[in-house]
């Protein structure tokens, strides 16, 4: 899949990275590992450079629905809890699904 990560890096690695490119050579971009990966084996870290949040959304395929679709269990319970402790929230004709 191609895509877009900005990153920083210091200019020897960009200029090693910019060679591979422009000889028409594939780089690829290990997320988990947080590494570019070039052809020939070697890679470049940009460990830290991606946000730990922002790398566990990416990793994990989350926009902000997925993000709280991960705390779907924990909403459920406190819906229970709320209408056990204030029902009339729940407003006329409400049905927990």
């Amino acid at each position: 899949m191609a895509g877009m990560l900005p990153i920083t890096l210091p200019a020897a690695e960009v200029d090693l990275l910019m060679a591979d490119a422009s000889s028409g050579l594939e780089l690829s971009v290990d997320l988990e590992a947080q590494k570019v990966l070039r052809p020939n084996g070697e890679h470049v870290s940009f460990a830290g450079a991606v946000d730990a949040f922002k790398r566990h959304c990416l990793l994990n395929g989350l926009d902000d629905i997925g993000l709280t679709m991960e705390k779907s269990k924990q909403i459920d319970a406190f819906e229970i809890k709320r209408s056990e402790h204030s029902p009339w929230l729940d407003g006329p004709g409400y049905v927990r699904a």
